[in-house]
C-alpha cells in the first residue's frame, strides 16, 4: 500500500492569516486507518486558542477590510480560492484520502470538484445580495438591507473534510462574515491546507481560520463565545442536541444539519438494473460514512428476494482495498472506533433475526487497516436497531413493503429525516410518494447527488437550515428595515 509522495507537514492552526503554533504548545497524531500509521502531528487548539482565533475574526469584520471592500472585489478573492483548490487538487485529495481512508477517486475526481465549485458558485453571490423598497406609506421611504452577521463558527465532521469547508465557509464568506472553522479532529488536513490558500487567495487576515482540536474542547470554546453570531455544524444527532442547549446562553443562530436513516424505496416498476446500482451507490459510496447515505432500502414485496439475491451478488464484488488505488471504490472507515462500533451494529442486527447475505466482517488489506465488508441484512424490520439508528458504515438494512402507503409509512416511521429515495417508471406516483416523504431532500431515479446550487438539509430529527443553494444564504445574513420619515 502506497503512502504519501512527501512527507506530510506538521499541521498548525490558521489564526489571522498566519500558520501558528497552539498556544498551550500541545500537538496531537493524526493517523492513516488504511494502515494505522502515523501521518503528522497536529497543532491542538484549545479555549486560548479559540479566543485568539475569536478575537481575530471579530476584528476583522468590524475593522478589517474585509466589511468595506466592494462585493465584487470578495468574490473574485473566493472564486481564486477555488481556482486554487483546483490547482492543488492531487495534494489535497492526496490527504484527504490518508487522514480520511476514504477512496482516492472519490477525494479527487468528485470531492475536489464539489469544493472548487462551492467558492466559484457563491463567489457570485457576494454582488447578489440585496434589500428592498416597500411602499408601505407616502410619508415614509421605507427599505430592508441584507446584513451578514459577524463571526460564524463552523464546526464540521470527519467524514468529508474539505467538502464541508466549502459547504460552511464559501456562503458565509460570501455574504461578507468571518468564519472561525473547526474541522474534526481525526481528519483536519485539508481543512488546513485550504486554510492556507485561503490566505493565498488574498483573504485578509482574520477572515477565516482553521482551529483544529478536540470538540469537547475547541468546539465547546467556540459555541460558548459571546463573540460567535453563529453556529453552522454538521455531525450527531446528540451533540448537536447539545450545542442548541449550549448556544442558548447566548442565543446564537444556529443552523445544524445532523444525523440521517434514509429510505431509499424500490418499486416492482422501476428499472431493476438502474435501482441496483443505485441502491449501492446510496449506501456503499463514502464506505457508508454518509449523512444522507440510503441505509434503508425498502423493496416491495414481489420483487424482494430477487432484488435482495442481486444486491448480495453486486455487494460481494464490492471489496475493501487500497485506498490510494484509483480503482478502489471501497475504502476504510476513519478509525478503529468507529470500525467496532460499525461491527457491533452488525451483531445486533444478527442478534434481533436480520440475516447477513453479503459481509458483515472486517477485513483488512496487507494485514492492517480498519476496514468493513460491503454488508447487505436481509430479512429486516423497521422497528430493529439497524432500521432505526445511524450506522455511519457500509451496512444496508433490506426492508420489505406490500404497497405504497406502507412504503410511506415505514419510510417516514423513524426519528431522522435528511433524505430519502423513490424507484419507479410511474411519474405520478414519484411524485406523489415524493411530496409524502418527511425528508429534506428526495432522489427521484437516482441517489447522492449534490450540487452547490441545490439547498440540502433535514426534516425532524435531522436538525433545522440549510447548507447549499440561495437558501441558505439567509442563514448567514440578518434582515434590517429602514424607516425614513419624509414629512
Amino acid at each position: 500500500m502506497s503512502e504519501t509522495l512527501t512527507p506530510v507537514r506538521p499541521g498548525k492552526l490558521i489564526i489571522n492569516g498566519e500558520a501558528v503554533d497552539a498556544a498551550s504548545g500541545k500537538t496531537y497524531e493524526t493517523y492513516n486507518p488504511a494502515t494505522e500509521s502515523l501521518i503528522t502531528t497536529v497543532a491542538e487548539a484549545g479555549v486560548e486558542d479559540v479566543d485568539r482565533a475569536v478575537r481575530a475574526a471579530r476584528a476583522a469584520f468590524e475593522s478589517g477590510p474585509w466589511p468595506k471592500m466592494k462585493p465584487a472585489e470578495r468574490g473574485r478573492i473566493l472564486h481564486k480560492l477555488g481556482d486554487l483548490i483546483l490547482q492543488h487538487a492531487d495534494e489535497i485529495a492526496h490527504l484527504e484520502t490518508i487522514d480520511n481512508g476514504k477512496p482516492i477517486f472519490e477525494s479527487r475526481y468528485i470531492d475536489i470538484a464539489m469544493v472548487s465549485d462551492c467558492f466559484h458558485y457563491f463567489s457570485g453571490w457576494a454582488t447578489k445580495l440585496t434589500g428592498e423598497t416597500n411602499n408601505v406609506s407616502p410619508a415614509f421611504f421605507t427599505y430592508t438591507l441584507r446584513e451578514p452577521l459577524g463571526v460564524v463558527g463552523a464546526i464540521i465532521p470527519w467524514n468529508f473534510p474539505m467538502i464541508m469547508v466549502g459547504w460552511k465557509a464559501a456562503p458565509a464568506l460570501a455574504a461578507g462574515n468571518c468564519v472561525v472553522l473547526k474541522p474534526a479532529a481525526e481528519t483536519p488536513l485539508s481543512a488546513i491546507r485550504i486554510g492556507e490558500l485561503a490566505i493565498e487567495a488574498g483573504l485578509p487576515p482574520g477572515v477565516f481560520n482553521v482551529i483544529p482540536g478536540r470538540g469537547s474542547v475547541a468546539g465547546e470554546a467556540l459555541v460558548k463565545h459571546s463573540m460567535v453570531d453563529k453556529i453552522s455544524f454538521t455531525g450527531s444527532t446528540e451533540v448537536g442536541q447539545h450545542i442548541m442547549r449550549t448556544a442558548a446562553d447566548t442565543v446564537k443562530k444556529l443552523t445544524l444539519e445532523l444525523g440521517g436513516k434514509s429510505p431509499n424505496i424500490v418499486f416492482a416498476d422501476a428499472d431493476l438494473d438502474a435501482a441496483l446500482r443505485g441502491a449501492m451507490n446510496g449506501i456503499f459510496y463514502g464506505k457508508g460514512e454518509v449523512c444522507a447515505a440510503g441505509s434503508r432500502l425498502l423493496v416491495e414485496q414481489s420483487i424482494y428476494d430477487d432484488f435482495v439475491a442481486k444486491l448480495a451478488d453486486a455487494a460481494k464484488k464490492r471489496v475493501p482495498a487500497d485506498p490510494l488505488h484509483p480503482k478502489t471504490r471501497l475504502g476504510s472507515l476513519v478509525n478503529e472506533k468507529q470500525m467496532k462500533s460499525v461491527l457491533g451494529y452488525i451483531e445486533a442486527g444478527k442478534a434481533e433475526g436480520a440475516t447477513v447475505v453479503a459481509g458483515g466482517e472486517r477485513q483488512t488489506v496487507n494485514g492492517k487497516g480498519y476496514f468493513v465488508q460491503a454488508t447487505v441484512l436481509a430479512g429486516v424490520r423497521n422497528e430493529m436497531k439497524v432500521a432505526q439508528e445511524e450506522i455511519f458504515g457500509p451496512v444496508l438494512s433490506v426492508i420489505p413493503f406490500s404497497d405504497l402507503d406502507d412504503a410511506v409509512r415505514q419510510a417516514n416511521d423513524v426519528f431522522y429525516g435528511l433524505a430519502s429515495g423513490v424507484w419507479t417508471k410511474d411519474v405520478k406516483k414519484a411524485h406523489i410518494v415524493a411530496r409524502r416523504l418527511q425528508a429534506g431532500t428526495v432522489y427521484v431515479n437516482t441517489y447522492n447527488y449534490f450540487d452547490p446550487a441545490m439547498p440540502f438539509g433535514g426534516y425532524k430529527g435531522s436538525g433545522f437550515g440549510r447548507d447549499l443553494g440561495a437558501a441558505c444564504l439567509s442563514e448567514y445574513t440578518q434582515l434590517k428595515s429602514v424607516w425614513l420619515n419624509l414629512e
